[in-house]
């Protein structure tokens, strides 16, 4: 008996397909504003006979989250399992992709297709490639709950508004599940990280070195700044760096001390020193940087989005 495979039609599931004049007139009204954009999104509860075989690829990106069960499928010409926690992201490509349900035990996901007239470039960027294995990724409900308001935006109908606010969402999910708070492959290791940035904000007073970081984290120096640059992608000297000029930054724009006040607070002695390091890495000195007077017509162009100072 030839085995059933079908695309949709499972119990329970949801579907959304936007319709391409409703997504190529809101791109000719505001394309600034979809950079990226969703194409189709779905949820298939435990897919029996679910199959879908693409011999010329997809267009689009197909993004398939996989919550309970497991499925299978044929990326660059190996083929993966796909288990319950894990994801599969499959960049726009011509070359033969294949993916379905397990028999026995049917795969629930969470899918979407997404798009944008840079798909290539973008997919470069982000290092996303169709050799790219199922990624393992904990249950997580901040991305249900997302992916739940787009759907529920969408479902609402076309507008323009809708589809903007789906846009903008888009881009929140996908950062959730390519730059986890997690991405060293440990629990323990990511917990450590994240621990030595909350120890930097609680020290922003201070001169910090590696040697204490390292010691607060019960590890080498040599291999606590391998793991928190492989997590951050700065070292540990430059991230805390960072953190003081975010500071600054707060300081200047919303408060009233002196810079040589701002710069005592924040473990800096030599308030030239601090000026040019704070120019050095937000790109202008501070006192160009301080919030206009009261009643000043003129904002510095990265501070007119910011709120008004309540009086």
């Amino acid at each position: 008996m030839k085995k059933l495979k079908i695309r949709d039609g499972f119990e329970g599931e949801k579907v959304i397909y936007i319709p391409e004049k409703i997504l190529r007139d809101a791109k000719e009204k505001a394309q600034e504003l979809f950079h990226i954009y969703i194409t189709q999104i779905g949820y298939f509860p435990k897919a029996t006979n679910h199959y879908r075989e693409r011999s010329k690829g997809c267009h689009e990106n197909i993004f398939i989250y996989c919550v309970q069960g497991k499925g299978h499928c044929v990326l660059d010409h190996k083929q993966h399992e796909v288990n319950a926690n894990q994801f599969i992201l499959i960049p726009a490509t011509t070359r033969y992709i294949c993916y379905w349900a397990d028999e026995t035990d049917p795969w629930s996901i969470y899918w979407l297709h997404y798009t944008s007239d840079k798909i290539t470039v973008i997919n470069q960027l982000l290092n996303i490639k169709i050799s790219n294995p199922p990624t393992s990724f904990p249950l997580n409900e901040e991305a249900i709950t997302i992916w739940q308001n787009i759907y529920n935006t969408l479902e609402m109908g076309y507008s323009h508004e809708h589809l903007i606010s789906a846009s903008f969402s888009l881009h929140h999910l996908l950062a959730i599940f390519l730059f986890p708070r997690y991405n060293t492959g440990s629990h323990d290791e990511g917990n450590m990280i994240t621990k030595t940035i909350e120890y930097m904000r609680s020290n922003l007073h201070t001169h910090l070195s590696v040697e204490e970081m390292a010691a607060n984290a019960y590890l080498s120096v040599s291999h606590f700044s391998y793991l928190f640059k492989k997590t951050t992608g700065v070292s540990p000297v430059d991230y805390f760096i960072q953190l003081k000029m975010q500071k600054a930054c707060q300081l200047l724009f919303f408060g009233t001390k002196h810079i040589k006040e701002i710069a005592t607070d924040l473990g800096y002695d030599n308030p030239y020193y601090f000026s040019r390091l704070f120019k050095k890495y937000i790109g202008k000195a501070p006192k160009e940087y301080r919030r206009p007077v009261k009643n000043s017509d003129t904002l510095y162009p990265d501070q007119r989005l910011l709120p008004a100072k309540e009086s």
